[in-house]
């Protein structure tokens, strides 16, 4: 499995990064340290932990929202720091020296805790393009490898993945349920929770009416509060307001934050037009496929869904899907949306039928497409 990455702190201020790293050392953990926000836009969803310094905090706005992120500052009292903990929507404020107690314990929990899960997504080069297919067959090899896995649908207008496993009916939490979640969630409860059979979770979207159809009957107890506070004075609890959209970015990086703890494997099925949950989704990946079929026209859409992945990840590859009606190549539609071929698939006869039978696609193991994502997983480094 891949090394797990560090907690990572971001901060400008001399004195305050000598302050953490001090920390850090006694805790036992290894931080990585950056002090441009742009420059570490594809770790810093990857990261365990974020420690962001007050300083760095507007520019810092403009990345994708996270779960476990703490604002730091020194010499200084939060309440002063408060906005600019709503802007990044923050975990806590912690504000040395006084809550160097607190953020030396918080800094040891995550010694312990870092996530062990390779992601990958999967995305439309243009719509129909197959990727929902892809991401499933994806998952499904992925427990055919004795690899545990969770499936993730990032599209809320998608109709619900589930639909994909023929698993509409089996009993769990689907995004809805997940309303306002953020902070840290338990990783067993959350696998738990899901639908779910064998070695494969999948986290989807509802189909009834819209996204927010159900929000309150289907909460389930296992989620904690979000709230920046000071441990100087630890009664002073400060809500943090969020927008909804902020609020769904939030609820994607808790849930995902505790499936990369949970399993071997998470799957991300993408939106083409990428909104801030998606987004936060996308910076946790090590590798993207864009599903391109073989034609001129979804050549040039996939060339603009590049450019706007190419944002929050750089790790994007293409996977070409035939037949090629006009003769085009798979390395010429590679080569003409900037990206690596990952692989081609193959016509399948049969999978469309299978589908609408809902039948999970790579069920077998046979196939042009099992044998596609053999293929990825495998150049993607995913073992149990």
């Amino acid at each position: 499995m891949p090394t797990a990455a560090r907690p990572l702190l971001l901060c400008a201020d001399e004195l305050l990064t000598d302050d953490v790293l001090r920390l850090a050392a006694v805790s036992g953990v290894e931080l990585e340290l950056a002090v441009d926000p742009g420059a570490v836009s594809s770790r810093y969803g990857r990261a365990p932990l974020v420690l962001l310094g007050a300083e760095l905090a507007e520019r810092a706005s403009r990345l994708p929202h996270r779960s476990a992120l703490i604002l730091i500052a020194r010499d200084t009292e939060p309440r002063d720091v408060y906005p600019l903990a709503k802007q990044v929507s923050a975990e806590f404020v912690a504000c040395l020296p006084a809550a160097q107690d607190w953020l030396l314990a918080r800094l040891a929990e995550t010694a312990g805790g870092e996530p062990r899960a390779r992601v990958l997504g999967v995305v439309g080069g243009r719509g129909g393009a197959g990727a929902s297919t892809l991401a499933v067959a994806l998952a499904v090899t992925g427990v055919r490898a004795g690899l545990s896995t969770l499936l993730v649908d990032a599209d809320p207008l998608g109709g619900g993945i589930d639909l994909a496993l023929g698993w509409e009916g089996v009993e769990g939490l689907r995004w809805p349920g997940l309303a306002g979640a953020s902070g840290r969630i338990d990783p067993g409860l959350l696998t738990r929770a899901l639908p779910g059979r064998g070695q494969l979770t999948v986290l989807s979207w509802t189909r009834a009416g819209g996204v927010d159809i159900g929000w309150e009957r289907e909460r389930v107890p296992i989620l904690g509060e979000t709230r920046a506070w000071t441990v100087a004075d630890a009664w002073d609890l400060t809500p943090i307001p969020r927008t909804e959209e902020g609020g769904r970015a939030e609820s994607m990086s808790a849930a995902l934050d505790a499936g990369r703890r949970a399993v071997d494997l998470v799957v991300l099925d993408l939106p083409r037009y990428p909104d801030q949950a998606a987004a936060a989704g996308i910076t946790t990946a090590y590798r993207i496929f864009v599903v391109v079929p073989a034609e001129l026209r979804a050549t040039a859409a996939a060339l603009a869904v590049v450019h706007r992945y190419r944002r929050h990840c750089s790790e994007l590859a293409a996977v070409v899907r035939g037949p090629a009606p006009g003769g085009l190549r798979a390395d010429q539609i590679a080569a003409a949306v900037g990206l690596p071929l990952a692989g081609q698939l193959r016509a399948e006869p049969g999978l469309a039928t299978a589908l609408e039978l809902g039948v999970a696609p790579a069920g077998s193991g046979r196939g042009p497409l099992a044998e596609l994502c053999r293929t990825l997983l495998r150049d993607a480094e995913v073992r149990p």
